[in-house]
């Protein structure tokens, strides 16, 4: 006959020792994981430094040897400045305007991707997987590995910039749109539902005027990351001012003035361009 009895209560101190049992187990697993971890860093580190031309330790004391010489020749010829200010300043609009067409095309593939890929939303909910799947390989290819493909294809300037940096774009504010819509109000969609509206109209009324100020915030955000991208690109043959930044380098000693500069007008415009879409964000969200 099977024991039917109940147990009864557990007393303290066996409580108290499973507990610090359980904790000791914990604390093991992480000292193994930490252990794993610094083992795997060291060897890949030790491969990476073999890799390197010229060793990572051999080039670590000449670290800040190029900072130092582009300030001091900066110093030596600040007269110049003004001048290639001017000079660098249509590069800088150049990549803000690749970063400005990018974040808009982006946002809207992103509207569109996140809307098909909400549930309780979406048009065609048995193909939600496909959309979702689509986000996550946008935004899991960095902008540079689509940039080369396409200055391979298209060839060099702004153009494969701007559809690189949307790409992505779309993938990362996708995902951020559908979390925001996730939790809008379903209310409106079933009362225009109730009177026949179509998909696109329970779209446009009932859920975009919910979500429109959380959307811009994110798509505010991501400018910010869009001109750090566009300037990278510039790097690889994808224009802007990265591309300047490249050729003044390549020149070494003589044009470090025109580097600092190139420097100076992307600290300015991030700055600004940090300040002013926090501003707006923060009026968006909190509404003040």
């Amino acid at each position: 006959m099977a024991d039917t009895t109940i147990p009864g209560p557990r007393r303290l101190p066996d409580i108290k020792s499973d507990y610090a049992a359980m904790t000791q187990r914990k604390r093991m697993y992480s000292g193994v994981l930490l252990i794993l971890f610094v083992a795997l860093l060291a060897a890949g580190f030790d491969l990476a430094d073999e890799r390197n031309a010229g060793g990572f330790f051999d080039g670590l004391p000449k670290l800040f040897e190029f900072p130092s010489e582009l300030v001091v020749e900066a110093v030596q010829k600040i007269s110049s400045l003004p001048g290639n200010l001017a000079r660098y300043l249509p590069a800088l609009i150049e990549t803000l305007n690749i970063a400005a067409v990018s974040t808009l095309v982006g946002a809207s593939a992103a509207i569109v991707l996140s809307l098909l890929s909400t549930r309780g939303l979406a048009r065609w909910p048995q193909l939600i997987p496909i959309f979702r799947r689509m986000m996550d390989t946008m935004r899991a290819i960095p902008e540079i590995v689509i940039a080369l493909v396409l200055i391979f294809v298209l060839g060099g300037g702004p153009v494969p910039a701007m559809i690189a940096i949307a790409i992505h774009t779309a993938g990362a504010l996708g995902k951020q749109f559908s979390e925001v819509t996730e939790n809008a109000d379903l209310k409106p969609v079933e009362g225009l539902a109730s009177v026949g509206a179509s998909w696109l109209q329970r779209m446009w009324v009932g859920v975009l005027p919910q979500v429109a100020p959380n959307y811009l915030s994110y798509a505010l955000m991501r400018f910010e990351i869009n001109v750090r991208a566009s300037a990278i690109l510039g790097f690889v043959g994808a224009g802007g001012i990265g591309a300047e930044l490249r050729v003044a380098i390549s020149w070494g000693t003589g044009r470090y003035d025109a580097a600092a500069a190139i420097f100076l007008l992307l600290f300015l415009a991030i700055i600004a361009i940090d300040q002013v879409s926090s501003h707006y964000r923060d009026r968006l969200v909190k509404g003040h």
